[in-house]
């Protein structure tokens, strides 16, 4: 029971209601228990008591998050682009000359003094600006009672948060959704209660330090605004105040209609009295995506969507999103704890238990926010997708280049959501315009581009840290490279490949080869000044450093773009003097994996031992996931990787959050289904919170994504040339089936298996083409007509043989 405080009124006997309100009532729910039984719900008995337990909406670029509070509801409002500054701060700090100071240290063993001086010769600004959220949206509704049969839902196949519960013999709902179409939230409210609905509406946003930036408008047409400037009073630089005073214009409106009772809006608020169902119409934009007509594109959005019925403009929504959302099914055997609520499920798992409908549920949740937090043209989903309450979030919510944003988009084609990776395309474009200028003033490269380890809004490349360990890394445009060749793999699109990743190929490939030193130890050409993201290692003194003479990630991610520019220019029909360049320096590049005397990959290009030797990051394996060079069949470096996580595990390694779903990528790619179902039990255990969201702790939604992306790779791999079915299957998945997942080679592919063991599996591709596949000891050719399926048991035979 919900009470509201100070209430004498309790809950009148619902048998006394007329029949039409039983029905009403019947019909709701039986709508939510149907949802139940499909297992793609997430739901609750109560309302959120903070900010982890709402529930999300989102429709790429604007969304929010639901309370579901029957007395007081909230929801938080998000936007893509709300940051303060623009993209006028300088690019560069640093010369070629501080450069060459530090290489000529660093040959010299002069590693701590490098840690210090590679940050105040060549960081521009750190920490400081955030990702902010967009403000709240407050319902106050009058009545008063004790609420009973309450439920808070997120159905993941409508992309819909609802609440229903009863009061005073009266049964109330919510709905709301993010629409993508109409560019708008739109949330319904009804009750039977002969009085009808009576609220208040209100919009309000936190103050930065103390100094509003936002002011509330004049109401007409039952619309309130909220409209202000995106500022950053707390921002830093180098740990000393640097108020950031202007940023992104925004506006937020309100519109309600109802077809009964009263509407009033007036000093900032809304007020309906007696509405059996009221609509309202949430908008918000930026001045970053429409310049100074943001609030005219509100109103125009308004006067399109509020003459629509709350139907209509569901039913649109969810065609537009089940396009993307229904092309890939999980199921892992019976789903029969579905009965409980979601948070009573999650703590099951948290003493030990094991539930498989909830592993499978948040496979589907993690596309669930890929579709509601990146959308083709809205900004790439961040650090914690759009979903921010906070001014100055966590890490700024913003875009790490060293995994976060990377992992965030591991899902996006294996799980069928290729157009979902646009957004990460359009920044990285962004980045790496910016990063030439980068290039040339602070390291004296003139052809090519690079990014360090962080960026946000504006697109900048340039080193902001505090710390080497951290910020002097210098391989975010090269892993995010990756994200090109892989969506051409996977979509088998020339043009994008001819017009948008080679390019980016030549650029990055041009950095490095200007980057690279030749080494008179190794007789390779290394990278220096090196880091293995957030690691240190103790140097010759004794001390721990950060900076070094090459390290695995760094010559991993190298080798890994020449490799992809030279296989692009190849498929292209490119022969030119930097491919030839590019072969030559390949040729003797020093090697990203090197197998130490104690059996484990080396991070750094020398055996050092390290202070934190269960360090989270695990970069050195970057060649085993996401990477493709260390497989099955380079027995050596196969077992090393074993060996390393191991290592790393045996001290404490991979901890919460996107550490650990990356450790399941990696038993996925090791061939190790009971190491990863250990691992899934883990992550389940620390790692979520009620509403599922991945709390690293803070929470970072990369958590969510990898695990998605994790799971998929148990199922099916592609990277090495040929489709390997079910290579890491968990032990405790011993029923289950899958459809719609995609292998490289534009491949789409389903699969059920029962005790462990294939049953069947089917390929389809929308051209001809030739395909290998492997499941076991077993091993085939096919080749697959356009648009037509084969279908195969579980000896890799076609059924009707």
């Amino acid at each position: 029971m919900i009470a509201k405080p100070n209430t004498s009124l309790t809950t009148k006997p619902f048998v006394s209601k007329s029949t039409w309100v039983l029905v009403f009532v019947l019909a709701t729910i039986f709508s939510s228990l149907k949802a139940q039984d499909s297992g793609k719900v997430l739901w609750y008995s109560a309302p959120a008591k903070e900010w982890m337990q709402a529930l999300p909406i989102g429709n790429g670029r604007f969304g929010a998050m639901v309370f579901g509070n029957p007395f007081k509801e909230h929801l938080q409002l998000n936007e893509d682009s709300m940051w303060a500054g623009g993209p006028d701060w300088e690019d560069t700090r640093g010369t070629p000359e501080n450069l060459e100071e530090l290489r000529q240290l660093l040959r010299e063993g002069k590693t701590t003094e490098v840690d210090s001086l590679i940050v105040e010769k060549f960081s521009n600004k750190t920490i400081l600006r955030s990702h902010q959220t967009m403000g709240d949206l407050f319902i106050d509704f009058k009545e008063t009672g004790e609420i009973s049969n309450y439920r808070r839902e997120l159905d993941l196949d409508q992309a819909l948060a609802s609440t229903s519960y009863t009061l005073n013999g009266d049964h109330y709902t919510q709905k709301v959704f993010a629409s993508q179409p109409d560019d708008a939230m739109v949330m319904e409210l009804t009750t039977t209660s002969p009085k009808g609905l009576n609220l208040e509406l209100s919009l309000s946003r936190p103050e930065d330090h103390g100094k509003p930036t936002v002011s509330v408008s004049n109401p007409s047409q039952n619309q309130i605004s909220m409209v202000g400037q995106v500022t950053q009073y707390g921002g830093k630089r180098f740990s000393k105040p640097l108020a950031i005073d202007y940023g992104v214009h925004f506006e937020v409106r309100l519109q309600v209609v109802a077809n009964d009772g009263k509407i009033t809006a007036k000093e900032g608020k809304v007020l309906v009295i007696g509405a059996r169902k009221a609509l309202i119409f949430i908008v918000g934009n930026t001045s970053f995506y429409h310049g100074d007509s943001f609030a005219e594109k509100n109103e125009e959005t308004l006067s399109q969507i509020t003459p629509q019925s709350f139907e209509s403009l569901l039913e649109r929504h969810i065609s537009d999103y089940q396009q993307l959302y229904h092309r890939v099914d999980f199921e892992l055997g019976e789903n029969n704890m579905s009965h409980l609520p979601t948070h009573e499920r999650l703590q099951h798992c948290k003493d030990g238990g094991t539930d498989l409908g909830l592993q499978s549920l948040l496979f589907q949740y993690g596309r669930y926010l890929l579709i509601s937090s990146s959308r083709p043209n809205t900004n790439p989903a961040n650090l914690q997708g759009i979903w921010n309450e906070h001014l100055e979030a966590p890490w700024n919510a913003d875009y790490h280049l060293n995994i976060n944003l990377q992992m965030n988009y591991w899902p996006a084609e294996v799980t069928n959501l290729t157009e979902l990776h646009q957004p990460f395309f359009n920044l990285i474009d962004r980045v790496l315009e910016r990063g030439r200028k980068t290039a040339k003033e602070q390291y004296g490269i003139n052809r090519g581009s690079m990014a360090h380890h962080t960026t946000d809004l504006w697109a900048t490349p340039f080193m902001r840290a505090e710390r080497a360990y951290w910020g002097s890394w210098i391989h975010g445009g090269g892993w995010c490279a990756q994200h090109y060749w892989e969506h051409y793999q996977f979509t088998q699109d020339k043009d994008f490949l001819r017009n948008r990743a080679y390019p980016i190929f030549k650029d990055i490939a041009s950095f490095y080869l200007d980057w690279l030193t030749w080494d008179t130890k190794s007789q390779k050409w290394i990278s220096t000044p090196e880091t293995s993201p957030e690691n240190s290692y103790y140097n010759q003194e004794g001390k721990s450093a950060a900076v070094s003479m090459g390290s695995a990630m760094g010559h991993q991610i190298i080798g890994e773009v020449f490799d992809n520019f030279l296989e692009t220019a190849q498929i292209l029909g490119i022969e030119d003097e930097l491919v030839e360049e590019v072969k030559t320096k390949k040729a003797s590049l020093h090697p990203g994996v090197v197998v130490g005397k104690d059996g484990r990959i080396l991070e750094w290009n020398e055996p050092y031992d390290e202070p934190e030797k269960g360090h989270r990051h695990v970069s050195h394996l970057y060649a085993l996931h996401p990477g493709d060079d260390i497989t099955e069949n380079n027995p050596e470096a196969f077992a090393a990787a074993q060996k390393t996580i191991d290592y790393r595990l045996e001290h404490g390694g991979a901890g919460t959050g996107w550490s650990r779903v990356w450790m399941i990528n990696m038993n996925a790619r090791l061939l190790d289904g009971a190491s990863a179902e250990e691992n899934i039990q883990k992550f389940f255990q620390i790692s979520l919170a009620d509403n599922m969201f991945d709390m690293h702790p803070p929470f970072q939604i990369d958590g969510n994504f990898g695990y998605t992306a994790g799971v998929a790779e148990l199922l099916i791999q592609s990277h090495e040339g040929f489709i390997r079915l079910l290579p890491a299957l968990p032990p405790n998945w011993k029923n289950g089936k899958i459809t719609g997942l995609k292998a490289r080679g534009n491949v789409e592919v389903d699969m059920s298996w029962k005790n462990g063991t294939l049953e069947e599996v089917a390929f389809r591709s929308p051209s001809d083409t030739n395909i290998s596949v492997k499941y076991g000891s077993s091993f085939v050719d096919l080749q697959l007509r356009a648009n037509e399926e084969i279908q195969l048991n579980a000896m890799l035979k076609k059924q009707n043989d």
